[in-house]
């Protein structure tokens, strides 16, 4: 049974927030926090939120007439909703300044008086799968509570965090971000005791202008871990190893460098997965890492690193590694009984992650023919042309045997393989449902075809219809 979250008061809310109350006595006890008036219970503490599409404001009087007591809104909303719930005795109203804003402070609040430690991941790939690795490993010890789906902004983790109650020992939680400043915000809530960046590269390049300020905005994690706390870096990538010395806090290196504490060697491939000794500074163990794709190791060292830090075990750490299996689109493979593999990577994508995806399914394709349908990579900005020239040049240098590519950018995926000379009647742009029927036509057993594009893509559809098409095994 999952711990519940601790109940709040009226008091704990303005103690949390800095708002006051605009309506009733302030006694109600609340069991929750929700923003989404679909799925409220009466026991719950609405918090509107003013988004791209709705305004949580606009639905308050349906969440009062459903059996709804309490609500917290915006300080220029008082009016509105006061008149709404005029002559309701039986309902607390907080007004704040920003509603998100309060959001994340109840999060903060509910981590400080929760008790409970935190491990916050960061980095421009990896970063979910590394979350995973360490949620499981953590599990074999303690009662842990860790980020669902893709909820690491500052929406995402508030919820994350207010699930939390002293019945837990530690919080894994991912940090994203696509503008300077969001790192800072998502530590402040969080407050991490350990603090890990996996990678830095073009990703979200398009909102901070530049490498530099993708590395900027990462190192605001290790500005926010406690002094007394741990950072964990990725000894492999320099643009993360030079973090180290801008760190307060102790700092932990995993990767396959020397310089490495937490390392990996004598990597071999075993089926789809990776076999490895895993070096720390209390022994060695072997790993059976089932996962496909060489970077998965760094991921798992990361969440090795944590785990050691945490004070887990050797076999409690490899257990979890072992034992962890990656979210719905994250490096799939799914067998078809037309004989065709598909791996399903479309839950995200940028360039370097795209290439990392390319080297695996050339890994693990054999001799087999492989196909890449890649999406837009989104967020590139003034980039954007050259990246998508780039992953095209280099799938056409890799052991490809077709590419297709849809999206604004599709044709600058073409362009770059046509520049390494890779034939054009191997080459396709165009909407998703023309590809799939060319896809139709052109696989055949024992093919393989990567489907891969940022999550605004949409991509999963392509997978979905081959999955139809080809049957599931």
């Amino acid at each position: 049974m999952m711990p519940k979250p601790m109940p709040w008061n009226i008091k704990d809310i303005i103690e949390a927030t800095g708002g006051r109350t605009v309506m009733g006595s302030g006694d109600h006890v609340f069991d929750g926090i929700s923003i989404d008036s679909r799925t409220i219970s009466g026991t719950d503490m609405f918090v509107a939120i003013r988004g791209n599409i709705h305004d949580g404001h606009n639905f308050i009087d349906q969440v009062a007439k459903e059996g709804g007591k309490g609500f917290i809104i915006n300080e220029k909303s008082v009016a509105f909703i006061v008149n709404i719930l005029r002559g309701r005795t039986d309902v607390s109203v907080v007004s704040v300044d920003d509603t998100v804003r309060a959001l994340g402070d109840m999060a903060a609040f509910q981590k400080t008086r929760s008790g409970v430690k935190a491990v916050a991941i960061t980095g421009s790939n990896g970063k979910t799968s590394t979350r995973g690795l360490t949620e499981s490993v953590f599990k074999q010890k303690f009662s842990t509570l860790a980020t669902r789906g893709n909820f690491n902004n500052e929406i995402g983790l508030p919820l994350t965090l207010l699930r939390l109650s002293d019945e837990y020992d530690w919080a894994v939680v991912e940090l994203g971000m696509n503008r300077s400043g969001e790192i800072k915000t998502l530590a402040e809530i969080s407050s991490p005791d350990i603090g890990i960046i996996t990678n830095i590269s073009a990703a979200h390049i398009e909102g901070l202008g530049s490498i530099e300020g993708v590395i900027k905005a990462k190192a605001e994690l290790i500005e926010h871990v406690s002094p007394s706390g741990l950072i964990i870096l990725n000894a492999d990538d320099p643009r993360v190893y030079a973090m180290a010395k801008d760190a307060e806090a102790d700092v932990l290196l995993y990767g396959f460098s020397e310089n490495a504490e937490i390392r990996a060697s004598k990597v071999t491939q075993e089926g789809y997965g990776h076999r490895f000794l895993l070096t720390t500074p209390s022994g060695k163990t072997q790993m059976d890492l089932p996962l496909p794709g060489g970077f998965m190791i760094s991921n798992a060292m990361a969440a090795a690193a944590a785990g050691y830090s945490a004070g887990l075990s050797l076999p409690e750490i490899r257990a979890g590694v072992e034992d962890f299996n990656p979210e719905h689109g994250r490096m799939s493979i799914i067998h078809t009984r037309k004989g065709i593999t598909i791996i399903d990577d479309t839950y995200n994508a940028n360039p370097a992650s795209m290439e990392a995806a390319i080297k695996t399914l050339c890994s693990l394709k054999k001799g087999s023919n492989g196909y890449l349908v890649a999406g837009d990579m989104l967020e590139m900005g003034f980039y954007a042309e050259k990246v998508h020239h780039d992953v095209g040049a280099f799938a056409a240098k890799a052991d490809i045997s077709g590419i297709y590519a849809t999206g604004r950018y599709a044709e600058d995926v073409a362009n770059g393989a046509m520049r390494e000379k890779m034939d054009a009647r191997h080459i396709y742009y165009g909407p998703k449902e023309d590809i799939v029927e060319r896809l139709k036509h052109t696989l055949s057993h024992p093919d393989w075809v990567l489907v891969k594009g940022s999550r605004g893509m949409k991509m999963e559809t392509i997978v979905a219809d081959l999955k139809e098409w080809g049957g599931i095994s």
